[in-house]
This record gives C-alpha cells, sequence and structure tokens, in this order.
C-alpha cells in the first residue's frame, strides 16, 4: 500500500538567507506512517497547482508571526518578524488544498494562518493582549506539558483521543482572538484561547496551537493526532 506523500511547508530563516526544518515535523508524519517532502517556498501558481495535485497532505508548521495586515490590522511594536513570501505561499496553496478537499494539519502558527486565511484575526501579542497566569511561552523541555485544554465533547479531536482534558506543551506569543466563520473549536486553554480547531465540512482540516512535533517520542496523544492526519490522506 502506496505511502501518503505529505509537503511541509519550510521554515525560513531570513537573516541565514535559509530554509530549514526542525525533525520533529519530518518524523511525527513518519512514525505515523506517511512520507514527509519539504516544499520550496514560491507562490508561484503553477508549481503550487502541481504539488497540490501531486501531494496527499500538507502540514503547515511553524515559524513568523502573521502578518497582521492580512487580517485588516497594523502592526503593533510586540508582533514579531514576518515572512510575507511564506504568507504569499501559504495563502495559494492552502487555497488549493481546501478547493481540492486535500487534508491539511497546522501546528502552531499554522493554526493562526488557517483562521487568518479563512477570515478570522489574531492576538498579535498575548503579554501584551491576553495576559494569563498560563505559560504560552514555556522553556526546555519542549515536550513537556505545562497548560491544560479542555476538549470540546463530541468534537474530532475529542473522538480520537477520548478524553475531556488535555495537558499540551506551549511555544507561541500570538494566538486566535476571533474564530474564522466555519472553523470549530476543538479545544480551549485554562485562560480561554481557542487551541485547537478543524472545518466540520472538509475531510481532514485540524490545527493546534501546541507542539505535536516536539512531544510525539514521549506522549501518545500527539502520536494519534499525527495517525489520523497520515489516515485521512
Amino acid at each position: 500500500m502506496k505511502q501518503p506523500l505529505i509537503g511541509v511547508v519550510p521554515l525560513v530563516d531570513e537573516a541565514r538567507e535559509s530554509y530549514w526544518m526542525l525533525p520533529g515535523y519530518m518524523q511525527g508524519v513518519e512514525q505515523a506512517g506517511g512520507v514527509p517532502v519539504m516544499l520550496p517556498l514560491t507562490d508561484d501558481a503553477a508549481a503550487l497547482r502541481q504539488l497540490a495535485d501531486t501531494c496527499d497532505g500538507f502540514l503547515l508548521t511553524g515559524g513568523q508571526d502573521v502578518s497582521p495586515a492580512l487580517y485588516g490590522a497594523s502592526p503593533t511594536p510586540q508582533c514579531g518578524e514576518t515572512c510575507p513570501a511564506r504568507d504569499a505561499m501559504e495563502a495559494r496553496l492552502l487555497g488549493l488544498a481546501l478547493a481540492a478537499d486535500k487534508p491539511v494539519l497546522g501546528i502552531c502558527r499554522g493554526i493562526q494562518f488557517l483562521n487568518v486565511h479563512l477570515g478570522g484575526t489574531l492576538y498579535q501579542d498575548l503579554p501584551a493582549e491576553h495576559r494569563s497566569v498560563a505559560n504560552h511561552h514555556q522553556t526546555p523541555p519542549y515536550d513537556a506539558p505545562v497548560h491544560s485544554v479542555t476538549l470540546t465533547a463530541g468534537s474530532p479531536l475529542w473522538a480520537i483521543l477520548g478524553k475531556d482534558a488535555l495537558a499540551v506543551n506551549s511555544l507561541h506569543h500570538q494566538a486566535i482572538k476571533t474564530l474564522a466563520p466555519g472553523l470549530a473549536a476543538m479545544a480551549v486553554s485554562e485562560d480561554g484561547l481557542t487551541e485547537a480547531v478543524c472545518l466540520p465540512d472538509k475531510r481532514f482540516v485540524w490545527a493546534v496551537q501546541w507542539h505535536p512535533e516536539f512531544s510525539f517520542r514521549v506522549n501518545e496523544d500527539s502520536r494519534k493526532i499525527f495517525k489520523a492526519f497520515i489516515e485521512s490522506c
């Protein structure tokens, strides 16, 4: 049986003029039975259409902040580095994937970009805009859980994990502010942030704010998320 081919959006280091990848994204896909391939950074329509046709699913990775211009806001002083080339690529690629009903899994920036692409907004900086005692920016080890989320009863994530609450790792300073039309929340943090979403009318479009790519080696729930993604492909 052919293993599904998963297109993984590249991480970008503009200071070093390089594309790179955290092993956990690739290894998380591999251990679940997929074949990951890091994509080029391009918004060329023909190239992305060929990739959308060829790949069986797509993984939207973490990285730079999503440009506030995409949700009609001006950058605040706390907004971090953005990557216009990546924003442009992901907008085109995600549009193609959704139109073709190809499975998509978003992680960290991935949930933020999915939400913005579909019409939602973001907190540009949680410490400045959504103060909380919950730890959303942990220090190593990055596979250790630091706060909890409540799973939405009846949601696909609740169904595969078989539990009402989940302890998660966390490393982000932006998050969903206004949930996009069409998205359904699958998990909410103890301080009220939407931390997992899905598109109910698609075969598989999930995204999480936490980091299964760091925790899948030690956490069965993280492995189940990757497994559900690959099985849908």
